[in-house]
């Protein structure tokens, strides 16, 4: 089992460096379309938080998990269509390009909706 990491670099640092390339890529979409957003690491995975959580993101053997809760999933469910996903998550698999596009805005949408409930 692997020790619990309390940062994303150390999060990051526990994958190949192919993956590690891809987190380090996803993270940086997250920063920079909610640059007021703060890193933390929760569920034992990196998270970004503003007003709550904002989204999470994971490495798994075949994919990227991407969490941008129910509410991002309801608003970009046809962008989804062709990713395999749960209630409140999609997974984009390694062996194709990770839509960092699509990541960029869905953060953007999650970050409006939590600057919302802060009013």
């Amino acid at each position: 089992m692997a020790a619990k990491r309390n940062t994303i670099d150390e999060y990051i640092s526990d994958f190949s460096i192919e993956v590690q390339e891809i987190l380090e890529k996803v993270r940086a979409t997250i920063q920079k379309a909610a640059p007021e957003a703060t890193e933390a690491i929760k569920y034992a995975i990196p998270t970004f938080v503003l007003n709550g959580n904002l989204v999470h993101f994971a490495a798994f053997k075949n994919h990227i998990g991407f969490y941008p809760a129910p509410e991002g999933m309801e608003e970009f469910d046809k962008e989804f269509s062709a990713y395999k996903k749960g209630k409140g998550s999609v997974q984009f698999p390694l062996d194709q390009p990770i839509p960092l596009e699509l990541i960029a805005k869905i953060t953007a949408f999650r970050a409006k909706q939590n600057s919302e409930k802060k009013k």
